[in-house]
């Protein structure tokens, strides 16, 4: 079973606000996932992504990958908080 971290959408029509989960992949976009561990809410500027650190390393230590886009985020928000943290 390959388990990958990806969003999961919610939120209203024109109103996106999605969940950071850990899936399996053969499961939809919205579909089951296995564990919440963050969110991203892209209607805020910057986009706030809240994520729990633990599991997220916890669930890469076990293998699973993160999606394109989680990737992406992620590495944003670490960009900006050790950006932060120079100043």
């Amino acid at each position: 079973m390959a388990v990958h971290i990806r969003l999961a959408r919610a939120g209203a029509k024109k109103r996106p606000f999605y969940r950071v989960v850990v899936a399996d992949q053969r499961c939809p976009r919205g579909g089951r996932f296995l564990e919440l561990i963050g969110t991203y809410d892209p209607s805020k500027n910057p986009g706030a992504l809240a994520v729990d650190e633990a599991r997220l390393q916890y669930w890469q230590g076990v293998g699973a990958q993160p999606s394109a886009t989680v990737a992406n985020l992620l590495r944003r928000k670490r960009a900006a908080a050790s950006a932060a943290a120079a100043q």
